[in-house]
């Protein structure tokens, strides 16, 4: 027969529980884990166009994901970005033997650099395709088509995410400017401040 007060009953458990929760928290930190936390951009004010719906998302991200102010006019920012390409595009990838379309492939791509006022670059022109196979079947094609939609604002949203993380990445533009020179002649260094 077993009798116990009821006094350290909990105490095993309580110290067992301790233990994998210490346990996991050192697993996690172990292996890189981290919160994504707000994005540090390298300028105080940005200029995004507003233009499609990627460009009215990414606003709406760099509004709540970083310190950075969104201005409604390219003059009052210290930075701008530019929009390059923005498309979308649905192309045949395999066709069944009477000749009907089985598989699409969707893609995505935008082309965008970050200049500053004097049009020097934070960050060099960058491209980012994304895609994405959908199955085709002449009976669901309203299914397909609101797949295809789902996939489309689901390479959106990865898209704006890639666009973030590129423009933390962007680097101040150099503040020296090499002059033309004849050739032969030395180098000269225009310092602009």
């Amino acid at each position: 027969m077993n009798i116990s007060n009821g006094a350290n009953d909990g105490m095993p458990r309580q110290s067992l529980s301790l233990t994998l929760i210490a346990m996991f928290a050192l697993l996690l930190s172990g292996c890189g884990f981290q919160l994504r936390g707000q994005t540090i951009l390298p300028f105080e004010t940005l200029y995004v166009p507003t233009s499609s719906a990627l460009t009215v998302e990414l606003k709406r991200n760099i509004a709540a994901g970083t310190q950075t102010k969104l201005v409604n006019t390219p003059e009052n920012a210290q930075a701008r970005l530019v929009f390059q390409q923005d498309s979308r595009e649905k192309v045949i990838l395999s066709l069944d033997s009477a000749g009907r379309v089985r598989e699409y492939q969707l893609r995505s791509t935008v082309a965008f650099r970050v200049v500053d006022g004097r049009g020097l670059e934070f960050l060099p022109l960058n491209n980012i395709t994304l895609t994405r196979e959908v199955s085709f079947n002449d009976a669901q094609v309203l299914a397909k088509e609101s797949e295809e939609a789902l996939l489309y604002r689901d390479m959106q949203t990865d898209m704006v995410q890639q666009v973030l993380r590129r423009l933390g990445a962007a680097r101040a533009p150099e503040a020296t400017a090499v002059s033309p020179q004849a050739p032969g002649s030395p180098a000269t260094e225009i310092r602009q401040r």
